[in-house]
């Protein structure tokens, strides 16, 4: 693939910017009467304007770090191009189209998920209180544990399927919530609308970690949720080559202002070749999560009635505690799945070593099929030790049935 940069003087720079949202707008609402939602096929697909300079219809990668501005003495506009740390045109696209996907007011890319996450937190002040999922991806926890706590952040772990002990857990400082849906490894749901309700009612604000879900299964936004974190190194980019994640707000509010001055003055800002890359990606995220759903049903079709096998857990089959909840809350299941295997530990590790096209590694969400032993790798884990994280990915469902057969013989 060949990389480019383009040339643009001061006046096309700013207008291929500033004609960002106007295109998109145009696309929602070409009669100039209500606005129209376009379906998440549309709006990825549409995701920047033509460029202006060339013609091009694929948005070319903007690497220059400065832009030239007019001098007029005035304060210049938070997302005017001036220094890509502030702005960027291939940020400032992914960044629209992100917020239109997920029905959010604005959008912040930054250099991973877990800065994403750490940037909220330091929009919080010493005192604070978070209620988080007991199940949270282990990264976050460390943080909050080692970094906030000493700083005087405060968290407390509840399960998010009891709403009787979210309840319990809110304090008078409480300012967020925060939820994965579903959960990783455990693929445990939470009730989103039932939860910011609870939130609201104490005057927090509920965030929710959407990345195994992805915009196509689920709109934590439209449920009542207030923020939105994914990581676009998942099902966005999908396709295992770029590290990035996304902060949405449903309103611009003082918190998302807040928010937004970390992310430009500390500079935790997607580089202009990943946001290109995730933009790239994003427009075939909605066949791509469709197909991965389907191929994982499949799957866990299959390895629900194998007999060395003691459980699945995937939230669209019928067999999960929380099935009704993921009908009513998700439009498809996603591609991650977790197993327990009968028989204990090393067996479970056994069959990881014994597949041919399930790739032993992290991270999911991409173009190949992932396995992972989480208690392995996770610190201080309290994940069974027989249970295997499954990502599924683009092969045929059949060929990945085949290749868990026989190595489950």
């Amino acid at each position: 693939m060949a990389l480019f940069s383009v040339c643009l003087s001061e006046a096309s720079a700013q207008k291929r910017y500033a004609t960002i949202h106007a295109e998109q707008d145009k696309l929602r609402n070409p009669q100039g009467g209500t606005s129209v939602k376009l379906r998440p096929e549309t709006a990825a697909v549409h995701n920047s304007p033509v460029d202006a300079g060339s013609g091009a219809i694929v948005p070319p990668i903007v690497l220059s770090t400065t832009f030239q501005y007019e001098t007029t003495g005035r304060e210049h506009e938070p997302d005017e191009l001036i220094y890509t740390r502030y702005q960027n045109p291939n940020r400032a696209a992914l960044e629209a189209t992100l917020a239109q996907l997920e029905g959010g007011a604005v959008a912040h890319a930054v250099a991973s998920g877990s800065v994403a996450m750490l940037t909220l937190f330091q929009a919080l002040r010493p005192g604070d209180h978070i209620v988080a999922s007991d199940d949270m991806y282990f990264g976050i926890r460390v943080q909050l544990n080692e970094f906030f706590a000493p700083w005087g952040l405060r968290a407390s772990y509840v399960d998010m399927s009891d709403l009787d002990a979210v309840r319990a857990a809110i304090r008078a400082q409480t300012k967020l919530v925060i939820l994965e849906s579903p959960t990783n490894p455990l693929i445990r749901l939470a009730d989103i609308a039932a939860i910011a309700k609870i939130a609201h009612a104490a005057g927090a604000q509920l965030l929710v970690d959407n990345t195994v879900a992805t915009p196509v299964a689920q709109n934590p936004l439209e449920l009542g949720a207030d923020i939105v974190v994914m990581a676009l190194t998942k099902y966005i980019a999908g396709h295992h080559d770029v590290l990035g994640g996304v902060i949405i707000f449903a309103a611009e509010d003082v918190f998302a202002q807040r928010v937004n001055r970390l992310v430009r003055i500390g500079g935790a800002v997607l580089s202009p070749l990943n946001s290109w890359l995730a933009l790239r990606g994003l427009q075939s995220m909605a066949y791509r999560v469709r197909g991965i759903s389907e191929n994982a049903r499949q799957v866990a079709d299959f390895l629900a009635e194998h007999e060395k096998i003691a459980q699945v857990l995937y939230p669209h089959h019928p067999s999960h505690p929380q099935y009704d909840l993921a009908r009513r809350q998700m439009r498809m299941g996603s591609g991650l799945m977790s197993i327990l295997v009968a028989g204990g530990r090393q067996n479970a590790i056994d069959l990881v070593n014994k597949l041919r096209l399930f790739t032993s590694a992290t991270s999911f969400g991409g173009t190949h099929s992932l396995i992972e032993h989480r208690e392995s790798i996770e610190e201080d884990s309290d994940t069974p030790a027989n249970l295997l994280r499954i990502a599924i990915g683009l092969e045929h469902p059949a060929d990945l049935i085949a290749d868990l057969q026989q190595a489950l013989a």
